[in-house]
């Protein structure tokens, strides 16, 4: 392959400008597998036009800017359709014979979910799976629930007798993937590290103040989050970024105080050295006082890191547990979210490390020949020793969006190409699922809330949120959270039916807990409607904890919410000097706060979809969590979406969805470069072009070497550079004189600046035509192939034509719909076979989650279980 400056010389300069950018994935295909600039790009509308922008608003809700994921992404999303789509031993890489089993582990606030892969029935047969569902807390019988779920899995498949006072035996294992909320937990009950803050001089309280921003404008009571650590450390050293207008001081340049030896190649004044004298009996006392860890932030250090690697290098030789370098963690601009991750960072890491050391303990060895991985935020997977705190915030909702992300794609890729007559051979599905992979939503529906999240062919990542009052600058996948789920609390204040924020939790939990729950909740709301049928739930509830839902209990307490509601309508009524209304039945009232309930869960979808410029009904509604199928229909029509989707082990996907990730390494590092992107003065075209192409090309040599770093890491965790490492470019843009940046994955026509500007246009409405662009940050993540779960078909095929007739339902149900009672036969999804029909009104009892399917629409289950459901069709 030609090298960048050879085909520089053939091409114009703007043609230049581009290719300077598509380079920085690659500094030759020796580096990088996927050589993307082998590629000739035809059609771009060039640096600085704006091309593309009209087509921000596409009618269908795809935005060109969608389907620009990079060479990279297409070939991971293919390699996860094919594993996804074979079925039993060539559905992926066959795990060594001698260690069939591979775990997945999402360990949540209540409950762990446990999905293992494990031997066939017989020699040679292709894998089975097992699921399981404990405890996360149950200090008298297990201390690391994990751990505990292993060794029930193995006991149960090998037969073999696992005390649960001896090590777990490991020499069957393949691998182990966790995700886990233990980091989330504690940043919200504040239970971290002890945590030393060390900056500045005179910026002891810069993040104390913050941003200043109010979220609620008019609250009288502010109650701002305390911060996470408890005292601060003032360093004297403070060093200055020198515009460009400071080039012409004679007296500055001639002043050797002065650095060119900075991560973005500006000049920086170190103004006051640092003095490491004064620091060290500071640092002494605070270990002495017992402080664990340390958050360095200094002001400019992303510039010119040496004074945080210098405190860094005192403070490990001190001997503290955790020092955060904000330098390190997110070289940006912006001292307040960079201080903020730091802070993150070293409160939360000692206890990831200590929640990593008590899992481990307990197995043969320490797992030291078992592959073991957690989930970040960012939807990759990373070695349990690299497991940091401020990636760890989603690490279990993180394995959920992958999970119907890759599946949901597949399924519904597949279907449209057969729709095409583009199923003969398996070359053109594959095509259609790495060109025309569906617009998703996943619906994430729990105990306390719910979790919305949009994809569509790539992740969709933010680089800046706010949890529990703490701004983290790290990417994370954008997931919206609202506090709507099974347990939210039902209220009738001031005439009108609310649900949530409050949750009645688990203890003592719903009334139909039969645990003395005083407060309804949506869960008792189904319960009542007949959406959740007590007789097909384990025998786990009472103060025993072993009695059925009580459906009864959930009635009565309705029959006395229903005389409260109906009195006070009354009343309003006749203080409004109306007639007084029909009064309601419990079933109405119940009916009334799911609408709302669902009505809640509404609203960050359409946050995350037509507030960025996308229509909400052109996408697929992937359902999961254990309640989201069953609110799932209701929530489609509300919304207009036609298409639903609910995977086989939807109770459990954010567990499933690990071993359907990749590990991902990341490397980031500040900027300073603009694009010329408004009008263009005449006859100053070329010098423009120039000026663009030398800013493109330094970028291109940033990229270059971060990509480099990441493709040698991948190669030491035992990945192929050739056939299992990719990489993927982004650039952090902003306009000028804004803050506003956007971080751009490289569009396949290397158009950055039409990728910002469409982007931009789309999600704000409006462009900056006359403003030039600032590139902040290069940034390349790189992508190891991690070997993916193998996914089995049920039993038995079906036949080739779809059965319009199911079998027998396991008993019929009165449940209550819009219409009132209806008949509605229940299904046991293992008694379906593969493309089987199912029309609504039905229950369907996949195992893991109870499934509604509505009236007027219909559910279709897929050779490997999972349900497609089609909304508002024709039954008749």
């Amino acid at each position: 392959e030609k090298s960048f400056a050879q085909r520089r010389s053939r091409r114009s300069p703007r043609t230049h400008a581009r290719l300077g950018v598509a380079a920085m994935a690659s500094t030759s295909a020796a580096v990088v597998p996927t050589a993307r600039m082998g590629v000739e790009r035809r059609g771009s509308r060039g640096i600085g036009r704006g091309g593309g922008r009209e087509a921000c608003l596409a009618r269908d809700g795809v935005g060109t800017a969608d389907a620009r994921a990079s060479v990279a992404t297409a070939h991971r999303r293919a390699r996860h359709a094919r594993a996804a789509a074979s079925s039993g031993a060539d559905a992926s890489p066959a795990a060594t014979s001698d260690r069939p089993f591979r775990f997945c582990i999402d360990r949540g606030g209540t409950f762990t979910d446990v999905y293992a892969e494990v031997p066939g029935p017989t020699p040679g047969a292709p894998p089975s799976h097992r699921t399981l569902k404990l405890l996360s807390e149950d200090p008298a019988n297990y201390e690391s629930a994990p751990r505990e779920g292993i060794r029930r899995v193995l006991e149960e498949v090998t037969g073999k007798k696992i005390p649960r006072d001896a090590p777990v035996p490991t020499d069957q294992i393949e691998w182990i993937r966790m995700g886990t909320t233990v980091a989330t937990n504690a940043l919200l009950e504040r239970q971290g590290a002890r945590t030393a803050l060390v900056t500045t001089a005179g910026f002891k309280d810069l993040l104390a103040i913050g941003n200043q921003a109010r979220p609620n404008i008019f609250d009288l009571k502010i109650e701002k989050p305390g911060a996470l650590y408890e005292t601060t450390v003032e360093v004297d050293e403070r060093v200055r970024v020198l515009p460009k207008d400071v080039f012409g001081d004679e007296y500055l340049n001639d002043d050797p105080r002065v650095t060119t030896n900075t991560a973005t190649g500006e000049r920086a004044l170190v103004e006051t050295p640092l003095d490491l004298d004064a620091l060290r009996p500071k640092l002494q006392k605070l270990k002495d006082e017992g402080v664990e860890a340390l958050a360095v932030v200094l002001l400019h250090s992303y510039v010119y890191p040496n004074h945080e690697k210098q405190i860094g290098t005192l403070a490990s030789e001190l001997g503290f547990e955790q020092v955060s370098l904000s330098s390190q963690l997110v070289p940006m601009v912006r001292a307040v979210p960079r201080g903020h991750t730091a802070c993150v960072d070293a409160y939360l890491t000692p206890k990831t490390r200590e929640y990593l050391r008590v899992f481990l303990a307990g197995f043969d060895d320490g797992l030291r020949d078992v592959k073991v991985s957690f989930m970040q935020s960012d939807g990759g997977l990373t070695p349990a020793d690299r497991f940091t705190g401020y990636k760890a915030i989603l690490s279990g909702p993180a394995g959920g969006v992958v999970g119907y992300a890759v599946t949901t794609s597949e399924v519904y890729a597949a279907e449209d190409a057969a729709t095409n007559g583009d199923d003969d051979d398996g070359g053109s599905i594959q095509k259609k699922r790495i060109q025309k992979p569906p617009p998703c939503i996943g619906f994430d529906m729990g105990g306390t809330s719910t979790d919305v999240s949009r994809y569509h062919g790539v992740f969709e990542q933010v680089t800046e949120t706010e949890t529990a009052g703490v701004v983290i600058q790290a990417p994370q996948l954008d997931i919206t959270t609202v506090a709507a789920g099974g347990g939210s609390r039902l209220a009738f204040k001031s005439g009108t039916f609310r649900v949530g924020p409050e949750s009645v939790g688990s203890q003592p939990g719903p009334v139909c807990y039969r645990k003395g729950g005083a407060f309804l909740s949506v869960t008792d709301a189904n319960v009542l409607l007949g959406r959740v049928q007590p007789g097909y739930f384990p025998k786990i509830f009472g103060p025993d904890e072993n009695e059925p839902l009580d459906l009864e209990a959930t009635r009565r307490a309705f029959e006395r919410e229903t005389d409260r509601i109906n009195t006070e309508l009354a009343e309003i009524s006749r203080f409004n000097g109306d007639a007084p209304p029909a009064p309601l039945t419990p079933e109405e009232i119940a009916l009334g706060y799911l609408k709302v309930a669902d009505e809640a869960m509404c609203r960050p979808i359409r946050q995350i979809t037509e507030s960025k410029g996308y229509e909400t009904s052109a996408h697929v509604l992937a359902a999961f969590g254990g309640a989201g199928p069953q609110h799932a229909c209701a929530v489609a029509r509300a919304l207009g979406i036609k298409k639903v989707f609910v995977h086989r082990f939807c109770g459990i996907l954010s567990a499933y969805g690990m071993g359907l990730a990749d590990v991902v390494v990341e490397a980031q590092r500040p900027f300073a470069g603009a694009l010329c992107a408004g009008p263009i003065s005449s006859g100053r075209e070329a010098e423009t072009e120039e000026a663009n192409e030398a800013t493109l090309t330094r970028a291109a040599d940033v990229a270059k070497t971060l990509a480099a770093s990441l493709v040698a890491d991948l190669q030491s965790q035992g990945f192929d550079q050739e056939t299992e490492v990719e990489t993927e470019t982004l650039l952090n843009l902003r306009y000028d004189g804004t803050d506003t940046a956007m971080m751009i994955s490289e569009p396949p026509d290397g158009d950055y600046v039409a990728a910002f500007k469409e982007r931009f246009t789309r999600e704000y409405g409006f462009d900056l035509v006359d403003r030039d662009l600032r590139i902040d940050d290069v940034r390349v993540r790189g992508i190891g192939a991690a070997e993916l779960l193998r996914r089995a078909p049920m039993d038995g095929e079906g036949d080739a034509e779809t059965k319009e007739t199911p079998p027998e339902p396991d008993s019929v149900a009165r449940v209550y719909f819009d219409d009132g009672w209806r008949d509605t036969p229940i299904f046991l999804i293992e008694t379906l076979r593969p493309r089987c029909v199912v029309r609504g009104p039905a229950v369907i009892m996949n195992g893991t989650a109870t499934v509604l399917v509505e009236p007027a629409c219909v559910a279709t289950l897929t050779r490997f279980g999972d349900l497609r459901v089609d909304v508002d069709v024709d039954v008749d």
